[in-house]
């Protein structure tokens, strides 16, 4: 069995020839090109800044307490039995664990 081989000057030929065209992305980007230069968007505009408020010397803080609404006995049971699987609880505990917090 007798191996066909190329030639090694025709392997150095072919590869000076591709090496040699220029690269079509290279060719796009040339500078000085008005008509392939695109514009920069504009500047955002700066951060707004603002002083925070600074309590005053003997002033009282103001709080507005408003109590949390209550759920629904089922949306109760639902968190309880989802934070007693998050903590790790077994079923059964889980059970034990979700009556307890839900009527609370």
């Amino acid at each position: 069995m007798r191996h066909r081989s190329i030639p090694f000057a025709v392997l150095v030929t072919v590869a000076a020839a591709l090496s040699a065209a220029p690269a079509v992305a290279q060719v796009i980007g040339v500078p000085g090109n008005p008509a392939l230069i695109t514009p920069l968007p504009p500047a955002p505009p700066p951060p707004r800044i603002e002083v925070p408020v600074v309590p005053q010397l003997g002033d009282l803080p103001r709080q507005q307490n408003v109590p949390q609404a209550r759920g629904s006995f089922s949306d109760r049971i639902t968190n309880c039995l989802q934070d007693g699987a998050a903590a790790g609880l077994g079923p059964n505990d889980r059970a034990a664990y979700s009556r307890a917090c839900a009527n609370r």
